[in-house]
């Protein structure tokens, strides 16, 4: 791709000692992809706290730009949070996500950033969209409920994203992951996504000889699970091998019901007690599998199964439960 500047973008191996900013490096996602630079040999990655730089604060973010000039960015940075969250705060979700995700793109666009990475999320696409899912079927039906306001907000990044391409041909990208799990994720009570609160859930069940456990729903949803260490593999893959306008589905092409999830999870962490379900609570989306053809077409599918990839993950938590974020 060339730029409006005359140069030549075409991707390919990233500069391993070039200045490598990673938005959001100590999430779920940034956190991934900041160990995958690592091994990956690159020598000049570059993070900030949310307390050492609050991307919400235009003028710092442009003054941090300009000071670090980064090659290369992935915009890993996000509020994020379950069904609870997104429907008790929209406010927050909408706003929040969309001062980050612009005050990063506009100073690194001035700053002249060859290469960026912004990550969305799947629920950008309709509530009932054809299954499974492809990038096409953005915009073309309603959005779910109770986290539209985020996915509003993870759309108007992507066209940024679309728009800076078309007036500034730089070859920007836009991946969008399914629902991710692993180190540093959020397990909060009040916060978290479904896997994560289920296993936090779960182990504390076990922990204290809990004879029930009770989840929202009816169990019947299905959802399409991917190891946050996989998704860091495929931002990379995507970032030295793939060029285009369209947002890249990353996920892993399988999905399983919310309730055959629980009963791994339960299975993992060594719960005995029975699993109720709480059909008052909304069940959400009633299926999201990601079509991930453009992604294997650039040459990528995921490597960690979902039975490791728990395992995993709960072993993490167990070693971190008494330090993580409430």
């Amino acid at each position: 791709m060339t730029s409006s500047d005359g140069l030549d973008y075409t991707p390919g191996e990233l500069e391993r000692g070039a200045t490598f900013y990673v938005a959001g490096h100590r999430g779920l996602v940034g956190s991934a992809i900041w160990r995958k630079l690592v091994s990956s040999g690159f020598e000049n990655l570059v993070g900030k706290s949310s307390s050492e730089l609050d991307l919400k604060e235009r003028d710092a973010v442009f003054d941090f730009f300009r000071e670090t000039k980064p090659k290369y960015v992935v915009l890993a940075a996000a509020k994020v949070g379950g069904i609870l969250a997104n429907s008790t705060y929209p406010v927050d979700f909408l706003s929040d996500n969309i001062r980050i995700q612009s005050n990063v793109m506009d100073a690194a666009l001035e700053a002249g950033v060859e290469r960026l990475l912004f990550l969305g999320s799947s629920c950008i696409y309709p509530k009932f969209a054809a299954q499974p899912i492809r990038e096409d079927s953005l915009l073309t039906g309603h959005l779910e409920p109770t986290n539209d306001a985020y996915a509003i907000a993870k759309i108007t990044g992507i066209l940024n994203v679309q728009a800076v391409r078309r007036q500034y041909g730089l070859p920007w990208i836009s991946a969008m992951p399914t629902n991710l799990y692993g180190p540093n994720d959020n397990f909060s009570p009040k916060g978290s996504h479904v896997l994560p609160a289920l296993i936090r859930r779960y182990d504390e069940a076990a922990r204290s000889g809990a004879t029930s456990v009770t989840n929202w729903g009816t169990g019947t949803p299905r959802r399409e699970f991917l190891h946050a260490d996989d998704m860091a593999d495929a931002c990379l893959h995507l970032l030295e091998h793939y060029d285009g306008p369209s947002q890249v589905n990353v996920g892993t092409g399988t999905d399983v019901t919310i309730r055959e999830i629980a009963e791994t999870i339960a299975e993992v962490v060594g719960y005995q007690g029975e699993t109720e379900w709480d059909t008052s609570k909304p069940d959400g989306t009633p299926q999201k599998l990601l079509d991930v053809s453009k992604l294997a077409q650039a040459g990528w599918t995921s490597k960690i199964s979902l039975q490791e990839g728990l395992e995993r993950t709960v072993a993490w938590y167990r070693e971190h439960v008494g330090a993580l974020r409430e």
